[in-house]
């Protein structure tokens, strides 16, 4: 079954194991259906699940009561976890948006026909056909907006010499997640197409 993080525990709301709720998304709507959640250490893995006993909203900040989860001592020992649930609860997608974990593993497709933009690039192929220079291992907030986190691909021979990794290691890179930079996101065919060669840089 597939699981999405819709947020992230904030700490303590009173005395009684209430406990403050970041939103991925940003609303809160989608969080007043949920009957039971799973608690993720994002650092470890571990997890556990647990049921909800109430959401409650104010001030701008959400605020949720798990069963089993009594005292502020309680929410302390899961403060920074993520909140994990099945697809049916994460918010509903507006147009151009996307679920995280849709995005990862989608391949980031150049078409060498668009021009290499100014980066040195070795003998580009000419039949049309996108090369995949990386895949997107997550989306990471960033200062202007969110990056892609993109491990290149080890074969890739779009890229100058020195612009590759050293030893053949593979490289991490980060593309913003705009208009500018990418198009066509297709999640059911796993892949996004490239705008700009150099961004790899």
């Amino acid at each position: 079954m597939e699981q999405f993080i819709v947020g992230f525990i904030r700490g303590p709301h009173g005395v009684s194991g209430n406990f403050k709720v970041e939103s991925t998304s940003g609303v809160f709507e989608h969080f007043y259906s949920m009957k039971e959640v799973t608690l993720r250490n994002g650092k470890t893995g571990d997890s556990k699940p647990f049921k909800v006993e109430s959401v409650d909203e104010g001030a701008a900040t959400l605020y949720m009561k798990l069963d089993g989860i009594n005292s502020p001592e309680d929410v302390k020992k899961y403060n920074g976890w993520e909140i994990i649930v099945p697809r049916k609860y994460a918010k509903k997608l507006e147009k151009d948006e996307w679920y995280i974990e849709d995005l990862k593993n989608c391949a980031l497709n150049y078409y060498p026909e668009q021009g290499n933009d100014g980066l040195a690039v070795k003998t580009a192929p000419t039949t049309g056909k996108p090369v995949t220079v990386g895949t997107i291992t997550d989306v990471i907030e960033g200062g202007s907006g969110n990056l892609l986190e993109v491990l290149l691909a080890e074969d890739l021979d779009l890229l100058a010499d020195n612009l590759k990794s050293a030893e053949g290691k593979k490289r991490t890179v980060y593309v913003p997640f705009n208009f500018n930079f990418v198009r066509n996101v297709d999640v059911k065919n796993k892949t996004i197409q490239l705008m700009h060669l150099w961004i790899l840089e």
